[in-house]
């Protein structure tokens, strides 16, 4: 945690935002991330998703399975999303999501956003062709060499 704690401090100082994450396997750091969002024009370069795919790439995988994230500030439905997509075993968080709001990061507001059906959300949601786009998924169940995830 206290090498997530530097990283956060060392992205605010470099220019970016004041979040860290390191993921653990084995009882040793395998990725690092820190926030790329306004260094890298990246609204996704989360220091949790950075360090996500870090991961991926030294372990040569995307099943992040007996792993830990250990990140100075409780994740956004984004990285939270990316974490359990990942399959890390377990997370762990310096600040809470109040502390980030008070710091100017509204995850609180997405927390509750995507608690509501499509109708309700504050961004206009319609679905479209849906029927023509079960065909990839219909692909996809008969596909016999996939890869699942």
């Amino acid at each position: 945690m206290r090498r997530a704690i530097e990283l956060s401090e060392q992205s605010v100082i470099d220019g970016g935002g004041p979040f860290g994450a390191v993921i653990v396997k084995d009882g040793r750091i395998v990725a690092e991330g820190t926030n790329g969002v306004t260094l890298h024009h990246d609204p996704t370069a989360h220091a949790e998703v950075t360090a996500i795919r870090r991961a991926g790439e030294v372990l040569g995988t995307f099943d992040l399975s007996g792993c830990e994230i250990y990140t100075s500030c409780e994740p956004c439905p984004m990285c939270l999303g990316a974490i359990y997509w990942a399959h890390i075993d377990r997370i762990y968080y310096g600040n809470d999501r109040r502390a980030a709001s008070a710091a100017g990061f509204d995850d609180e507001m997405l927390y509750r956003e995507i608690a509501l059906e499509p109708d309700l959300r504050s961004k206009r949601m319609t679905e479209l062709l849906s029927s023509e786009a079960l065909k990839a998924f219909d692909m996809w169940r008969s596909k016999t060499d996939k890869t699942p995830y």
